[in-house]
């Protein structure tokens, strides 16, 4: 995806703290089989979500049940791999 205005600053938003952000500053995540995979070279096909690499920005999307509303999935999604993805980055 290349965007055509020259000068034009992407930026996505944290599903825990709702903040905007560089890309290069979050995780891209994916789902796959009910689960919430990391996708740190952002090359995952299929819907993506982010979050910031820390434990307190996880927590919140998790307190919030942002993930399945994120994906667009129904029920609750495993994310255990992610945690400790981003908690062994820590």
């Amino acid at each position: 995806m290349t965007d055509a205005r020259p000068g034009k600053i992407r930026e996505r938003t944290c599903i825990g703290c709702r903040k905007r952000s560089s890309p290069t500053d979050l995780l891209r995540m994916t789902v796959s089989g009910g689960l919430v995979l990391p996708d740190p070279e952002r090359r995952a096909p299929g819907r993506g979500a982010h979050v910031h690499p820390t434990i307190e920005c996880f927590e919140l999307a998790v307190r919030r049940k942002a993930f399945p509303r994120a994906f667009k999935v129904p029920g609750p999604l495993e994310a255990t791999g992610l945690r400790d993805h981003i908690g062994g980055k820590q």
